[in-house]
């Protein structure tokens, strides 16, 4: 039975912007489109020494296996904020930027930050950037990427001497914490240079019961709520920022093509649901007498994967919002339980205490907040059908973004010079994509405007050791960057 779809945010007002549907971008009818009117393939011509391969690919490339064996684990490459690994690959990140002529600092969140203040320095700033974290068993090219490529192309115009010459000054930043892994609190890095991150956070607290604020102290690094806020950039000091990341998923694979520009990036909320009940010997509480907060959760996800799949089967709509609102979340919403944990976590015991994880994300912001609205009362009503006491809590919220129009404009014309110069041949376009997944470059577009360049993986897949970006790819995306960087001399 459908229910009144509740349009009105429990948090925050909302700007519905108008994004590409990603099930249209997905549709085998657009990729074909893209398949007849793009080259099948992207040749990469003979003699191209001219090009900077032995920085912007080989060494690029081996530097990024280096960065990638960086980790606290020995089996599995993870690197969580202000993680002894997180630390070591900072200062290694240091390294390669003042081997491209930047001047560098760690700032008060982590942040490794290197400048070039070219021939302008009261001018606006350019600000590229990725982060440095890594989910856990993570794949060497998801945030690492676009601060290698950075630094690869700005140590390109630092050779040739063209460094100099830029009109603007032009800052790398490689953000401490994006995937949120350790404090479940995404963009910590990011967030905080736009201004954006509560002050709260600072007291944010991991497994471990260390805050964040405590992490930072362990590694000499004092920060208080005050000095929070004085990390935030001024707006007047920032031209625009550019960030350039694996896409992630298929479609530039499908088309075969390297590179791709995003158009927008989709909506997202983190949930972190703990379910109580009565904790009891699995052998002696009768099935009839039990309030198991395990079952209870286990309805609970199962209640999410139905919603997520067949919103429409269980939203309805009122004035304020229209039927496409529905019809776009069955195209682009996707929901996902990442981590489960019980108390006391035992086989002989029904447990007291089930925590689980709740990622939402949309192109549709309005529509967001329905499912969450939704999720949360039917969350409601069964654990008190069941006699368990149920908690929401909202870890994290990021609106869906929209790429500046001009600033893409620009990263597009030199996409298409560099794959030109790449493969020597003409292109009809450089395709457009939607990314589903999160960026800094949200976090940062309440700062300045953005614009984002995805990089072709193997089979689309990402957050995992079969993550993979071949090296001429790596070279494409590192060449683009460069003919971006060229127009600001």
């Amino acid at each position: 039975m459908a229910t009144l779809l509740q349009c009105t945010p429990l948090h925050h007002s909302i700007s519905l912007i108008p994004i590409l549907n990603l099930s249209l971008l997905l549709s085998s009818s657009f990729l074909l489109l893209l398949a007849i009117s793009l080259p099948s393939t992207i040749r990469f011509s003979e003699g191209t020494s001219f090009l900077h391969s032995e920085i912007l690919k080989d060494e690029a490339v081996a530097r990024l296996n280096e960065l990638g064996k960086v980790s606290d684990a020995q089996e599995f490459l993870a690197r969580t904020f202000q993680s002894p690994a997180s630390v070591r690959a900072g200062n290694l990140i240091r390294l390669w930027m003042e081997d491209a002529g930047l001047q560098t600092w760690v700032d008060q969140m982590g942040n490794v930050h290197g400048r070039y203040e070219g021939l302008n320095p009261s001018e606006k700033a350019l600000l590229i950037g990725s982060h440095l974290d890594t989910v856990i068993d993570a794949g060497i090219f998801d945030g690492a990427l676009g601060i290698v490529t950075a630094l690869s192309a700005l140590k390109v115009l630092n050779i040739s001497g063209m460094l100099g010459k830029l009109r603007r000054p032009v800052e790398v930043i490689a953000f401490s914490d994006e995937e949120g892994v350790r404090f479940q609190s995404t963009f910590l890095g990011s967030a905080a240079i736009a201004g954006v991150l509560p002050v709260s956070t600072l007291h944010v607290h991991d497994k471990s019961g260390v805050t964040v604020q405590g992490a930072l102290r362990e590694n000499s690094i004092e920060i208080t709520e005050e000095n929070l806020l004085q990390l935030k950039y001024d707006p007047e000091s920032v031209w625009g920022y550019v960030e350039v990341h694996i896409e992630q998923g298929p479609v530039l694979e499908t088309v075969g093509l390297p590179l791709g520009l995003v158009k927008g990036i989709a909506g997202q909320t983190r949930l972190r649901v703990t379910v109580k009940g009565s904790q009891g010997h699995a052998g002696t509480v009768p099935m009839t007498m039990r309030q198991d907060p395990m079952a209870a959760a286990a309805e609970l996800i199962v209640l999410l994967e139905s919603l997520c799949k067949q919103p429409e089967d269980y939203l309805s709509y009122d004035g304020q919002c229209t039927a496409s609102t529905v019809q776009s979340l069955a195209g682009s919403l996707v929901c996902t339980v990442g981590e489960i944990s019980t108390w006391p976590s035992a086989s002989n015991v029904i447990p007291g205490q089930v925590t689980f994880t709740v990622d939402v994300r949309a192109m549709d912001d309005l529509g967001r907040e329905a499912i969450i609205y939704e999720l949360s009362n039917r969350m409601y009503r069964i654990c008190d059908k069941r006699s368990v006491l149920c908690l929401i809590e909202r870890k994290h919220d990021a609106n869906a973004v929209v790429c500046n129009p001009g600033l893409s404009s620009q990263l597009k014309s030199a996409t298409y010079a560099a794959l030109k110069r790449i493969s020597g041949e003409d292109l009809d376009d450089v395709p457009i994509l939607m990314s589903g997944a999160g960026h800094d470059a949200m976090a940062m577009s309440h700062l300045t405007k953005v614009a984002m360049l995805f990089v072709r993986c193997r089979g689309g897949v990402s957050h995992s050791p079969a993550e993979h970006v071949s090296d001429n790819d790596v070279w494409a995306a590192g060449m683009a960057l460069l003919a971006f960087l060229e127009t600001l001399a």
